[in-house]
């Protein structure tokens, strides 16, 4: 019997998915730390768990410990400790550590959370990397700048997806980016050379050091693209075909990588760039599931449910080695114009659904009077799935074309 603590710091509805997947594990007691209220958990969840301890912020590496020392002492030793979220990563990892936990440990934690030290260790084993500085100072901005000349990037070392990141052109761009982020030495920022490639994602699932189950995904529209120009939509990919060139040729990177930065169990997500000469340059690494939407997708295109399987992957280290990928899927971020504060129209939903409501699976959609989403993902979204690539590819064009939602 395996005794498992979940970290879900608030009850909202994609948690309780995972706080429900925990619950219907066989030969397992699970257990939940959250500084959310007890009465927003569902009273049929909170009866299937063995133990629910409310801290004082799940952020807090310290309060995590504390909450699962006092879990074990009712249910016993805490074999597992986890969450989904990349910014608990290294507060789980501090509770590991202070608390006696089996997993990932602060050390190699920081380097799938510190962008810096994530590059470092790639670049020293091989891993193709853009070229970086740990940036303490705006003089090292600048003298990184002047170095390798314009366009950089210049972004949070443990930034969350494209948030907080600056394209710098000349100049004029650096010096208004570090006003921004105001780097020092206990708030580095990172500055890496502007890597010009097509955007793709690689998940793997890794037991005990070695990679056993993988995919990937295509970004249509980069991240950061999308953040600087309100008028792109954003569509992710994921492919029927498996076996793309793109991808086998990408693993043997992804798996030199995952060995570099200490990957031991779990499901990791890689964002990288493939150049038009066909090499790879390796961006971004979570030791933690993906997000926008490739979890479902995942889900769908194998006929299973992801986050079921993940989370007896971090409760009992196993993976299923059956998964056939039977179809396409992929998502539409609907993404707001114009200036204002909320949605004040969203048009065109009529004719989507006629040009592709078909594929559609799942959907969120804007609502006039919302408010203006601060993210590259958007006022909605919808996902679909079809039976090949261009299918899904076809649809997703129609979603993004015809859907036009403005601010006001």
């Amino acid at each position: 019997m395996k005794t498992a603590v979940l970290v879900a710091p608030f009850f909202q509805d994609n948690t309780l998915r995972y706080v429900r997947a925990l619950t219907a594990l066989e030969d397992c007691r699970p257990l939940v730390l959250t500084q959310d209220t007890p009465d927003r958990l569902p009273a049929e969840l909170r009866a299937r768990l063995a133990g629910v301890q409310r801290v004082g912020n799940c952020m807090n590496g310290r309060d995590l410990a504390r909450g699962c020392q006092l879990l074990a002492k009712a249910a016993g030793p805490v074999d597992s400790l986890f969450g989904v979220l990349e910014q608990l990563q290294i507060p789980l990892a501090q509770a590991r550590d202070e608390a006696g936990i089996p997993g990932m440990g602060l050390e190699t934690t920081q380097n799938f959370r510190d962008k810096a030290t994530m590059k470092d260790a790639l670049g020293r084993n091989g891993v193709p990397v853009a070229r970086h500085a740990r940036v303490e100072a705006d003089a090292d901005a600048i003298e990184f700048a002047d170095r390798i000349g314009y366009p950089i990037i210049l972004k949070p070392v443990d930034g969350l997806g494209s948030r907080g990141t600056f394209r710098v052109q000349h100049r004029a761009d650096l010096d208004k980016a570090l006003r921004a982020l105001r780097p020092s030495i206990d708030a580095p920022a990172q500055a890496e050379e502007f890597v010009v490639g097509a955007e793709r994602t690689f998940e793997t699932v890794t037991i005990r050091g070695e990679p056993v189950w993988w995919s990937g995904t295509w970004y249509m529209n980069r991240p950061l693209e999308v953040l600087e120009n309100p008028w792109m939509q954003y569509c992710v990919i994921l492919p029927r075909e498996a076996d793309l060139a793109e991808f086998t040729a990408f693993r043997a990177t992804n798996a030199r990588a995952l060995k570099a930065l200490g990957m031991v169990t779990g499901l990791s997500h890689m964002e990288w760039f493939l150049r038009k000469d066909g090499s790879q340059v390796v961006s971004e690494v979570g030791a933690r599931p993906p997000g926008v939407h490739i979890m479902p997708m995942m889900g769908m295109v194998h006929g299973v449910d992801m986050i079921a399987l993940w989370t007896r992957l971090m409760v009992h280290e196993t993976w299923p080695s059956d998964l056939t990928r039977k179809c396409a899927a992929g998502v539409a971020f609907f993404r707001g114009q114009g200036r204002g504060g909320r949605v004040a129209s969203v048009t065109g939903l009529a004719e989507a659904q006629e040009a592709a409501g078909q594929w559609v699976v799942d959907r969120k959609l804007p609502k006039i009077g919302q408010a203006r989403s601060d993210s590259y993902e958007g006022e909605g979204w919808a996902i679909v799935q079809a039976p090949d690539t261009a299918t899904v590819q076809e649809a997703l064009r129609q979603l993004v074309t015809r859907v036009q939602v403005r601010y006001g």
